[in-house]
């Protein structure tokens, strides 16, 4: 058998390390079923993802918006109308990839939704070059629909039962896919609850400056702002830099340490695209000075960030894999979220009443709800405790079938 190829897109190493968690899940999930594997990360951040790559099989090629939209797209569809151009085409090395690749995984987190049909095109341009190389594609769990827009509802006819499985990230995804009337469904979990650690996450910390030992004493409750939940509630006309800081000061006059996180961080710009670490540099530097506020200004590994959420007490997430991260490490959490994706996840655990929409923020109701949380947390740490195995079973199911895909078509060549 010769060894396998597999080709990822939508996610990344840098930036959001959200996407960094499903990426680092499918190497190591993948490796572990088909042994040597020979990755390719389709990347919107090239330079950084490649700064940045600890894995010898996993290649980065360049596909920002511009090279995957024009470029890729262009040449994989001559690639299909033109055979005799075709070994002229594949010196283009997404092309050759994608051409020699099993699967075509990608790890968009949220696709072809309702409001969000600005990147749509994206979502499209995604998926296309593989299915005009004849490559399956398997879309890794994540949320899709609703499909109440006509344009989204009609795209998402075309293109969405073209892939080989669309794994469904919870029950509203996979109640609006069925609803699409969708065959190629998989309910599953997001791929980042697959994720291992590897035992060095402590000393990587230490390393990079963190004082683990601000954990040792008192109750920690973990912060993770957004600013894509900042955009949405300023669009509204309220201070959601004001509304973070008076929560975290009436935490700390209550007597609780905060450790405030960016969860998705682009190291070296200002630029807010996957980059949380502006805000709460922002936030860190209005709040009153004291060493009961730990906040991480660096860009951290998925796995350390992952191993300092597990040493918090309780969570507050705005990120969906801040969130993720801190259900995996079993911490009680409340969300505030702005889609579906989160509620749909929090279910899993029978917690989706610890979500509430970014338009349900105010001051005194995230402290309402936060006090509630801390209340019973006893309880909502024994569902977590309960449901966690059953919800890692369900995300690591997804491996089990791109493995049996990618050898199903080996066969096939054989």
């Amino acid at each position: 058998m010769s060894t396998p190829r597999i080709t990822v897109i939508g996610s990344a190493l840098s930036g959001n390390k959200g996407a960094a968690a499903m990426l680092e899940s499918a190497v190591q999930t993948l490796g572990e079923r088909l042994g040597e594997v020979e990755f390719t990360l389709l990347s919107m951040y090239p330079a950084e993802d490649r700064a940045q790559n600890p894995y010898p099989n996993l290649e980065v090629v360049a596909a920002d918006p511009k090279t995957l939209g024009v470029t890729i797209n262009s040449l994989a569809l001559a690639h299909r109308l033109l055979p005799p151009l075709r070994p002229l085409l594949r010196r283009h090395r997404a092309i050759r990839a994608l051409a020699d690749s099993d699967v075509l995984l990608d790890q968009g987190g949220i696709t072809f939704t309702d409001g969000r049909e600005k990147f749509l095109l994206y979502n499209v341009a995604s998926i296309l070059p593989a299915l005009n190389l004849g490559t399956p594609v398997f879309k890794c769990a994540q949320a899709v629909g609703p499909f109440k827009n006509p344009i989204n509802r009609f795209v998402s006819k075309v293109f969405l039962p073209k892939a080989q499985t669309l794994v469904t990230r919870g029950r509203i995804t996979h109640e609006f896919a069925e609803g699409l009337g969708l065959q190629n469904l998989v309910a599953g979990a997001d791929y980042a609850f697959s994720l291992a650690m590897d035992g060095t996450e402590e000393q990587g910390l230490r390393e990079a400056g963190v004082d683990l030992g601000f954990f040792e004493d008192g109750e920690v409750v973990g912060v993770c702002p957004s600013v894509v939940l900042q955009k949405k509630v300023e669009a509204r006309g309220d201070d959601y830099v004001g509304q973070m800081i008076a929560f975290i000061e009436r935490l700390r006059r209550a007597g609780k340490k905060v450790l405030l996180v960016p969860h998705s961080v682009r190291t070296g710009t200002e630029k807010t695209h996957n980059n949380d670490l502006p805000l709460c540099t922002r936030i860190a530097g209005l709040l009153v000075p004291g060493e009961d506020v730990l906040f991480v200004d660096r860009e951290l590994s998925s796995q350390q960030l992952r191993h300092l959420i597990g040493r918090c007490d309780l969570f507050i997430a705005s990120r969906f894999h801040a969130m993720v991260s801190s259900l995996a490490m079993a911490v009680p959490t409340l969300v505030i979220g702005w889609s579906h994706k989160y509620r749909e996840v929090l279910e899993m655990f029978e917690l989706e009443e610890w979500a509430f929409g970014h338009d349900q923020l105010t001051p005194s109701h995230l402290w309402d709800r936060f006090e509630e949380l801390s209340a019973r947390r006893d309880e909502v740490q024994g569902l977590l405790d309960q449901h966690l195995p059953e919800v890692r079973s369900r995300s690591l199911k997804q491996a089990d079938l791109i493995a049996e895909l990618v050898r199903g078509r080996a066969a096939r060549r054989a």
